[in-house]
């Protein structure tokens, strides 16, 4: 962890001696030094890490890398109290702009002097740290991958005691094994590769070696191998493990391995092993890989002959492990899940209670376990360990009650615990430096929170976490980093877009339990809760992050001040005004505000001050204004105002030129329910000068022929929102999208529901628009729609279309989502053979005049979802629904009784034809304007 804190330091420090050349000469020379010396000093640090992530790191030694943090964050303080500094020089031109830059070079002289000397001062404690160094036994040598150096199981791998685990204390794998079994001995005679995946402690090397030691399995094959991988490893040690092993299962000849594997190279350990396994039917197990490179080369040493069957099982964390194994002829991939609740609960009860009434819960400790069960989160071996903790303790309320609320600290400190914790942190810790700040932020979050992914990639970005690549975006980039801790198991996907791109994210209650141990090591975050109510330093170091959640007001009070570069609020009562005075006028450094659900209702005028920072985001507040003083915010990339009550920004908005998400539209209440409530912002000339802007969502379009002039400068849009267009207006609309080319998402609303939406100028459309939302009336439809091939979601709202929408849109290759809301005015809807090939979602709703929509068998082949309704004049369901086989989820809004009567099991008409339909239901609104569901089944 001391290697991400220094990483972080010198890729902020490297730039900036890069880019601010009105350094004075000595402080520059002094910060070139230090760069130099931590550099010395990472290798060492990443040995540190390995150790400690092992255990190995005795109490001297963790002084020394808490030292080495310490001094990291005082360079970044020193940093950015420079960077401030610099901030408050006059910008005055002409005779008085050089008198003022002389007062100001006056005053500013003692200032420098002061950073200076702070920072030789640093100078002199690193070269003491790296002075030290050779003390502790740090290898300056970086580890590159696995097949150089590293160590077999020791007798302390928490992975031993799963491969001796009795059948009576396995539960919840009966399925998964019965498949895993017939996917060993049954299938393709080539050999055949078989991942299992999951996060640590979910049972995966219970799973294998139950599999493993099946006498099914062991009497198919010849050949059997175990072989634990882990992270480090020496392929050539793993090849003579798997030579003994063979050779030990010879029944016939009592022949030995020989002697000489010890002193075989690679590519003689590759020639025996094939030599050996020629003509034989084996199976060998690979347990635990990380490496991506691992198949690729030890699948050189096991034969793959036609007609034997062989198998190769890999149980690993990392999805792109698994990936990496597809070429293989014979391949599948079981991705094991966490255990359903009732599961849990039974092992849970066997480990807790196995002494006591007889395996079952006392009644007195039934919630407070189950509280435990959930916490667990389905995970086998944190339901085992902590079951087996409580076991030993009296069967107390008060006891477990007290057992419950230190879960967290339970696992820092008790020693029973030390196994669970080191399965669960070995992803973290081989993750590189970059994500392992990026996994942090997710301690940030309250528990069984669902984190929106790109809030979580802004927060990223406006930390500046996020690694430029050569033609990708910021934002590309993050997403990229995101699939992968998805990939590597450490965080779990919640809800997903139809796409399949992730829109919601969480990680496991106890991953964010060893998350928090970590941010206290690291000094990262500190939580005010009502559990948590004191704001503290953190091993020494003071805090990066104040997250607070719930917290008692008096507490808020009385912070006076901090270093803390991001503020978070999550489910807070009340933001005492004394606390946010505090906090815009003494917390100079922040970077990140996030008051999203906060009480918030006025922001002061303070906020200028905050030079440093990036991410401010009121959404969801009952702020109602913007100070001025918001454009001295020059460094701020994210500004979100979304569903708060500020319908117009400053003139000042338009000089942030680092700008790159600006998310301002508003919900007004006095509109009419079952109306859009959505309300573009007012915004004024010249934010054309936003040149850095990608999301611009809602504005409002009546607001003058510049506003058009100034879209057409903002060339690097991605989303674009757009309400209350005039008619004369859509020409100009129109030219500014066509010099947006990469345009991803549109969103446009006319004027009133009877106002032209003239969008049919467009003769060159954006090429990468995935989601088009048109709100409006259309007096034909815009041809210009039916060019966009990575179209995927298109909703149409009061289009009251004459001529049918279909036809345009049938042959779309990527469409996924279409909806037709008061869009068209015709009586028939036909979907025609080899339409909407890749539709999923289809929803046609207040559709006045239609009578008959008709399905023809192969359109739609892949529709889940069909929403309908109010449509008063269709009588019946649409005629030929019955070739629709994936679809899953068919409701009905507003329709007449008679329609509904129609399905009735048995009695109904049409019965027969929605009966494979798994859900069908009928929403009815009642007078308060409320839905009742009911269900049909």
């Amino acid at each position: 962890m001391a290697e991400t804190a220094v990483n972080f330091v010198i890729d902020k420090l490297v730039p900036l001696l890069q880019e601010e050349a009105k350094l004075l000469g000595s402080v520059s020379r002094e910060a070139n030094s230090i760069t130099a010396e931590l550099q010395v000093i990472k290798p060492f640090l990443k040995d540190a890490d390995e150790k400690a992530a092992r255990g190995e790191l005795d109490e001297v030694a963790k002084a020394w890398v808490k030292q080495v943090r310490q001094v990291s964050h005082q360079i970044e303080d020193v940093i950015d109290e420079y960077m401030l500094h610099l901030a408050k020089r006059p910008q005055r031109r002409g005779f008085i702009g050089f008198f003022y830059k002389v007062c100001h070079l006056i005053r500013k002289l003692k200032p420098r002097h002061d950073i200076a000397s702070e920072i030789q001062g640093i100078k002199g404690t690193i070269c003491e740290i790296k002075e030290r160094v050779n003390t502790f036994g740090f290898s300056s040598i970086h580890q590159q991958g696995s097949t150089s150096s590293g160590k077999n199981i020791t007798w302390n791998d928490p992975r031993v005691a799963s491969l001796f685990i009795e059948e009576a204390e396995v539960v919840g794998i009966e399925s998964p094994r019965n498949e895993l079994i017939s996917w060993l001995v049954e299938g393709s005679p080539k050999r055949g590769v078989i991942s299992v995946v999951g996060m640590g402690g979910i049972g995966k090397t219970t799973l294998v070696k139950k599999v493993y030691d099946n006498p099914i399995v062991t009497a198919h094959f010849n050949y059997h191998a175990w072989i634990s991988v882990s992270q480090t490893y020496k392929m050539e040690e793993l090849m003579k493990i798997m030579i003994k092993q063979f050779y030990e299962e010879e029944k016939e000849q009592k022949e030995s391995a020989p002697e000489d594997i010890e002193k075989m190279d690679v590519m003689s350990l590759i020639k025996k092993l094939r030599d050996y396994l020629g003509g034989k039917r084996y199976v060998v197990v690979f347990d635990d890989v990380w490496d991506l490179e691992f198949w690729a080369f030890i699948k050189n040493a096991l034969p793959d002959q036609a007609d034997k069957g062989s198998r190769v099982v890999i149980t690993t964390r990392s999805d792109a492990v698994a990936d990496s194994c597809k070429e293989s002829p014979f391949y599948h991939v079981h991705k094991l899940q966490p255990l359903p609740p009732d599961m849990a609960w039974d092992l849970f009860c066997k480990k807790a209670f196995k002494t006591d009434s007889g395996g079952g819960c006392p009644p007195e400790l039934t919630d407070l376990s189950w509280n435990i069960v959930n916490r667990c989160g389905g995970l086998p071996l944190a339901l085992v360990t902590i079951g087996g903790v409580l076991s030993t303790k009296e069967k107390v309320t008060q006891q477990w009650q007290t057992f419950l609320l230190s879960l967290g600290s339970e696992l820092g400190s008790n020693p029973r615990f030390t196994g669970i914790k080191r399965v669960l942190s070995l992803s973290y810790f081989d993750l590189p430096y970059h994500l392992k700040l990026c996994y942090l932020y997710f301690g940030i979050f309250p528990e069984d929170f669902s984190i929106n992914c790109v809030r979580l990639i802004r927060l990223w970005i406006a930390e500046g976490l996020v690694q430029r690549k050569a033609g990708k975006t910021l934002e590309e980039v993050a997403e990229e980093y995101l699939t992968e801790l998805i990939y590597r198991s450490l965080v779990q996907v919640s809800e997903v877009n139809v796409d399949g791109k992730v829109r919601h994210c969480r990680v496991h209650d106890l991953m964010r339990e060893i998350i928090l141990l970590i941010s206290k090591n690291l000094g990262f975050c500190n939580i005010l809760s009502k559990d948590n109510p004191g704001f503290e330093s953190l091993e020494g170091l003071e805090t990066r992050c104040l997250s607070i959640h719930n917290s008692d007001d008096k507490v808020l009070e009385s912070i006076t001040g901090s270093r803390s570069r991001l503020v978070f609020s999550f489910n807070a009562n009340e933001l005492p005004e004394s606390f946010v005075g505090i906090l815009f006028s003494n917390f100079k450094l922040l970077k990140t505000l996030d008051f999203e659900n906060a009480p918030l209702r006025c922001l002061p005028e303070e906020v200028g001050n905050l030079f440093h920072l990036k991410y401010l985001s009121l959404r969801d507040t009952k702020t109602e204004v913007l100070p001025q003083s918001i454009g001295r915010l020059q460094n701020l990339l994210t500004l979100d105002l979304k569903r708060s009550l500020v319908s117009e920004l400053p003139v000042e908005i338009n000089r942030l030129h680092k700008l790159r998400h600006l998310l301002v539209y508003y919900v007004d209440e006095k509109i009419e329910s079952g109306v859009d409530r959505q309300q573009g912002v007012k915004i004024h000339e010249g934010f054309g000068r936003l040149e850095a802007l990608q999301k611009l969502y809602f504005v409002e379009a009546n607001r003058g022929p510049w506003l058009f002039e100034d879209l057409r400068k903002l060339t690097q849009l991605r989303k674009l929102g757009i309400k209350k267009l005039k008619s004369e207006d859509g020409k100009a609309l129109c030219t500014a999208i066509e010099k947006m080319n990469h345009l991803e998402s549109l969103d446009v609303s006319s004027l009133s529901r009877d106002e032209i939406l003239d969008l049919q100028h467009i003769s060159c459309a954006p090429r990468y628009l995935r989601r088009l939302y048109l709100q409006g009336r259309l007096e034909k439809f815009p041809v210009w729609i039916s060019t966009l091939e990575n179209l995927v979601r298109v909703r149409f709202y009061w289009s009251r279309l004459t001529e049918d929408p279909l036809p345009f849109l049938q042959g779309l290759p990527s469409l996924l989502e279409l909806g037709l809301t008061d869009a068209y005015d015709g009586e028939v809807l036909h979907f025609r053979e080899g339409g909407f090939q890749k539709l999923k979602v289809l929803v046609l709703l207040s559709l006045n005049a239609l009578n008959s929509v008709i399905i023809d068998n192969g359109a739609l082949p892949l529709l889940q979802q069909l929403y309908i309704g109010p449509t008063p004049q269709l009588k019946e369901v649409p005629s030929g629904i019955q070739h629709l086989r994936k679809l899953t989820n068919l409701t009905f809004y507003d329709m007449t009784y008679e329609f509904a009567l129609t399905m009735l099991p048995e009695e109904g008409q049409d019965y027969k034809v929605v009966e494979h339909i798994p859900k069908v239901h009928f929403l009815v609104r009642n007078e308060s304007g409320q839905y009742h569901t009911y269900y049909l089944r």
